[in-house]
């Protein structure tokens, strides 16, 4: 059996994963990540962090296992936050879920657990790990956790080979029911917690007031582009096998865009976004379908049906792409099967990964509602064993 140091959050998915590796005969310590001291930015105190390593405390008590705090504020802010605002600065939206785990929980967090003794580290996701050994080498594989509504293997995406090695997800095998019906059992306290939401360690947050920290309001304008508007480049695309086109932004500066009000900067908003315009009179809803942080201009759709929110294809950053298991990768010029998830909670989509001249693509079979730069495209095989990922152009 091994020493691990246990990521305890305060909720019940790390309280069981702490009393599963102690059934399993571990040698357990609890660690509690502070990482975030700026309350003013969160919404109605939730997730407030002395709440929740109070909870981690009494759960590490009731287990009777070692239990003491860390404070990563500094690599989170650095790291994560610093992140964030640059990503939005420059009209992207990130996802700061993926980065925490590959920066902060299995790097930062890890060596501390290192510097403990600690063999692993071990967190509550749902999600799965194997192995496979050839030839006297061992490699690891990321699988989708057993319970599909609360799999949470998107938000490992970016983790390498020798970090997963290192890490567990004691409770990835079982339901989300299955995990409370066993704190209810131990009596732990976390066991009738609700599930935290919003940005990782954070909470839930006003993501205009948190990023006015340090991106300023600056008004522009919004406009509606009429469907009608996009009929030639979505025919276009219908007939086209030109992988650059495909995976293209649409050009949305039309003659017949209709002024519709002012917004509070283009930076703020996100593809797919349909609230915090606050821009009535229509039929339909309005969807953010693009936005222009240079010309600080906000482009908008009617309906979900919408083509300006829909396209068949998308560009990867080759810089950031992560193969988590290299045995699967797609290393020269050819194509891929895969399942794809553009975002946490899509149903897996199904895809060609597709390398040309050095370039990687991923043509879908069906047109993608709300493919957004600066999130995270992550590979899937038949099998849902999560091989590798990237950033999206």
């Amino acid at each position: 059996m091994a020493r691990v140091v246990v990521g305890l959050s305060g909720g019940v998915d790390s309280s069981v994963a702490a009393h599963l590796l102690l059934e399993q005969g571990h040698e357990v310590i609890g660690v509690f990540m502070k990482n975030w001291h700026d309350e003013t930015v969160v919404i109605n105190n939730e997730c407030p962090w002395i709440e929740d390593s109070n909870d981690a405390l009494l759960v590490a008590e009731k287990l009777g296992i070692p239990f003491q705090v860390v404070d990563l504020s500094s690599e989170y802010k650095e790291r994560i936050v610093d992140y964030m605002f640059a990503e939005y600065e420059a009209g992207r939206t990130p996802n700061p879920d993926v980065l925490c785990n590959r920066e902060i929980k299995f790097d930062a967090f890890a060596k501390i657990a290192e510097g403990l003794g600690a063999e692993y580290v071990a967190t509550g996701h749902y999600c799965q790990k194997a192995e496979q050994s050839q030839n006297g080498k061992t490699t690891y594989s990321l699988i989708s956790g057993a319970d599909k509504n609360k799999d949470q293997s998107y938000f490992l995406c970016q983790i390498s080979q020798d970090q997963l090695a290192k890490a567990l997800f004691p409770i990835g095998h079982l339901q989300k029911s299955e995990v409370r019906e066993i704190a209810k059992e131990q009596d732990l306290i976390t066991a009738g917690k609700k599930d935290s939401q919003g940005l990782c360690f954070v909470g839930k947050i006003s993501l205009p007031e948190f990023l006015q920290q340090k991106l300023a309001p600056k008004e522009g304008e919004v406009y509606e582009v009429p469907a009608s508007s996009l009929s030639e480049a979505v025919q276009h695309l219908k007939t086209t096998n030109d992988l650059e086109a495909l995976s293209q932004d649409y050009d949305l500066h039309h003659e017949r865009n209709i002024l519709k009000g002012k917004h509070n900067g283009a930076h703020y908003y996100t593809i797919g976004q349909r609230k915090g315009l606050g821009i009535g009179g229509s039929v339909e809803p309005l969807f953010i379908i693009g936005t222009d942080v240079d010309k600080n201009v906000v482009y908008v759709g009617e309906g979900d049906a919408h083509p300006g929110l829909h396209r068949p294809a998308l560009k990867l950053d080759a810089t950031t792409l992560v193969w988590i298991n290299k045995n699967l990768a797609l290393t020269e010029d050819g194509s891929l099967d895969i399942d794809c998830r553009i975002r946490y909670r899509q149903h897996l989509q199904k895809a060609q990964l597709i390398r040309k001249n050095g370039t990687y693509y991923i043509l879908f079979e069906e047109w993608q509602r709300g493919i957004t730069s600066g999130q995270f495209a992550a590979f899937y095989s038949a099998e849902a064993e999560l091989f590798g990922s990237a950033v999206i152009v």
